[in-house]
């Protein structure tokens, strides 16, 4: 697969940066999994909560390998590109609509863990996505965001929770789930610890190459890997430890869980602090583990809002979306994007009438999102992959597929949006098209080739200075000439071969002499002496190469490889139909077994 980087996007975000910023982002789903898993099935809520962590560490075992293919940015938008533009434009429509519930939902969790009350919730967060909008009008901060700021308090704070919890860790409360069915749908209900993992995909346009990474094949597999690795376990084996210390409560503490089931860690570390200091010791740990939490979850809320305005502006820029979309205040930031990330997240707020009905929008954004990168990459056999890395990949997609469609069948509310999006977003891309001229034809598979991006750069000119060109000369031909006019015209250094072919045995360790000289050869000199006098006049660097060989293909093929050739002039053969038949063809054997990256021009 052909990648190009693009030369403008410092790779300045190193794992540790990577790490804190999807911490920011993935870190937060621990923060309201637990409550809606309890919301959703009590005390057998352990196996659903472990089963949802276990898909979250396959999905990023998955987003690794798509970090490992796309190193210049590999989210929905781009995953799906390479299949059908079309497919592209879903993805990133439901990309958009995951991004907008997650600023409604991160910020109403946010208000939640702050304290605030029910009634004003919805009326609070609406004020903090404005004030963003406000500050966002100056511009996104430097990558060294809150969410950084706030990874290393958060991590430190969960392990105090689980810390505090661990004496009082007991399966006794615990119930089994009633059936495969309704454990399936409490499953889909809680899938929201999916959240966040696609921000690595799009971080790796920023990330610095790995050491080992070839030129032409750039890769941030080590980079993104262990981002990837540090921040799943946090959240696996976190929201593990803190679902089974929430249901190690005993069952007299049922209305108190269902009650604080927005801020469920908030609780946690109340209750549990209070075991070990005291009730005082454990309100005043409760109000830290609130704050930390909520300004983490604000921050995800300003995260969330300048990816909207990212993807935004990029499906504009595509022509998927009106290209008015694309103008820019005098700070540099898209104008009517910025709007949207603050008008459309509101309007959500004032139409979910609690944080459930928010949970199920998200829901159906995210996993749909995931589904379709997933999807298109396994289909995608241009990507470098291992049987059992594209099988893995191929199955998670079937998951959340089925996970997708449950999901639609059992929540009216998150279908209606998920269709109200699509439907909304691809009649505004039709209308786009409408305007800006953009067709869509339906070609046979040959001719679209000939249109696409890897064929057109097969075709770009390669007119650099510094290349090399080989020319195997037996006589003064017309290849020669024409090696000389296109060494001057692309300021190459032209290679005249001359291979002395010598048909015997060379029986009994003798072996043609050591350093033949193409001086002591009176047809070679001839040659030689006119290419170098020619080269002289027109300004070409000439290098003469003279080999006695028994294997003339064979030799022209390895002096083609060791000497880094980029071209290879060969005249047509002119031996009669018997001759070759007899000695074989080397044009038609140097042809057949040189190697993709070295061109081959046959003069005739």
């Amino acid at each position: 697969m052909a990648v190009s980087i693009s030369p403008n996007r410092p790779r300045n975000v190193d794992w540790r940066r990577a790490a804190a910023l999807l911490y920011g982002d993935w870190g937060t789903s621990k923060a309201y999994v637990i409550g809606l898993a309890f919301a959703a099935s009590a005390f057998a809520s352990l196996p659903i909560i472990i089963a949802v962590c276990v898909l979250t560490a396959v999905v990023g075992y998955n987003y690794s390998i798509i970090c490992r293919n796309f190193p210049d940015g590999g989210g929905v938008y781009s995953a799906a590109k390479e299949q059908s533009r079309m497919l592209a434009a879903l993805g990133a429509l439901l990309l958009i609509a995951n991004f907008l519930v997650t600023a409604a939902l991160s910020g109403w969790s946010a208000m939640s863990y702050l304290g605030v009350p029910g009634r004003w919730i919805p009326v609070a967060t609406m004020a903090a996505i404005a004030l963003f909008g406000a500050i966002n009008w100056f511009g996104p901060k430097h990558s060294g965001s809150l969410s950084i700021v706030m990874a290393i308090p958060t991590v430190i704070t969960v392990v105090l929770i689980i810390g505090m919890s661990l004496p009082f860790l007991t399966t006794t409360h615990l119930h089994m789930p009633e059936n495969f069915g309704s454990s399936w749908v409490a499953f889909t209900g809680v899938i929201l610890a999916l959240s966040g993992v696609e921000a690595v995909a799009n971080m790796t346009g920023v990330m610095p190459l790995d050491r080992d990474s070839p030129p032409d094949k750039p890769c941030v597999s080590h980079t993104a890997s262990k981002a990837l690795f540090i921040v799943a376990i946090e959240v696996v084996l976190g929201t593990v430890l803190l679902g089974w210390a929430m249901l190690s409560l005993p069952e007299s503490h049922t209305q108190q869980l269902v009650e604080s089931k927005d801020y469920m860690l908030r609780f946690l570390g109340g209750h549990f602090a209070a075991q070990h200091f005291g009730v005082e010791a454990g309100r005043v740990f409760a109000v830290i583990v609130g704050v930390v939490f909520g300004v983490l979850l604000l921050s995800a809320v300003n995260t969330a809002m300048n990816a909207v305005i990212g993807v935004i502006y990029m499906m504009s820029l595509d022509g998927d979306l009106p290209r008015p979309l694309t103008r820019l205040n005098h700070h540099g930031v898209p104008v009517w994007p910025l709007v949207l990330s603050v008008g459309l997240p509101i309007v959500i707020l004032m139409i979910a009438t609690s944080f459930e009905a928010l949970a199920h929008l998200y829901e159906i954004s995210v996993v749909g999102a995931i589904a379709v990168s997933l999807g298109s990459c396994a289909a995608n056999f241009r990507l470098v992959m291992r049987w059992h890395e594209r099988g893995a990949m191929v199955l998670t997609f079937l998951v959340l597929l089925a996970v997708e469609i449950t999901i639609a069948y059992t929540k009216p509310d998150a279908l209606f949006f998920g269709v109200l999006v699509i439907g909304v977003g691809l009649s505004v891309r039709a209308w786009s098209h409408k305007v800006t001229g953009i067709t869509t034809v339906t070609v046979t598979r040959e001719v679209a080739e000939l249109v696409q991006p890897e064929t057109l750069e097969r075709l770009r000119p390669t007119m650099r200075e510094g290349q090399k060109i080989m020319v195997a000369a037996r006589g003064v031909t017309p290849v020669l000439r024409y090696a000389l006019n296109e060494a001057a015209l692309r300021k190459a250094t032209l290679c005249v071969l001359y291979v002395k072919e010598v048909a015997i045995f060379m029986g009994g360790g003798a072996q043609p002499p050591s350093r033949p000289r193409w001086q002591d050869d009176p047809h070679a000199a001839a040659i030689m002496s006119l290419c170098l006098k020619l080269g002289e006049e027109l300004g070409v660097c000439v290098q003469p190469i003279y080999v006695v060989s028994t294997d003339p293909t064979a030799t022209i093929l390895d002096l083609a490889a060791t000497l880094g050739i980029d071209i290879l002039m060969l005249g047509s053969a002119q031996r009669s139909a018997m001759a070759r038949l007899l000695k074989g063809n080397v044009v038609t054997q140097v042809a057949e077994k040189l190697p993709e990256d070295i061109e081959l021009l046959i003069h005739g």
